[in-house]
């Protein structure tokens, strides 16, 4: 489960860049692509991050994390590029 919750993360750190690169570059230089890129770059985000975040709550009563860990690891969901340190950091050694 541990592996699943680790490819979840890297997921949710790329789709959450590539919604901000529709949001910040596509956006201003081809507003019909924006427009039919977002939904699904939405949706796909979305679905990771509800997965991220449920598996996240699941893992710490297996892993046995403390709760600030997993304030941490929820944390990390909401900036960019965070998803991949808590990769490297806590999941990476395990």
């Amino acid at each position: 489960m541990l592996k699943v919750f680790k490819n979840v993360a890297i997921l949710e750190g790329i789709s959450y860049l590539v919604l901000f690169f529709n949001m910040l570059y596509i956006k201003h230089s081809n507003i019909e692509l924006y427009h039919s890129l977002l939904n699904p770059l939405g949706m796909t985000h979305g679905l990771l991050f509800i997965g991220y975040v449920l598996l996240a709550v699941w893992l710490k009563k297996i892993q046995e994390w403390n709760n600030q860990t997993l304030i941490i690891i929820l944390g990390a969901s909401l900036l960019p590029f965070a998803t991949f340190y808590i990769e490297k950091k806590y999941l990476r050694k395990i």
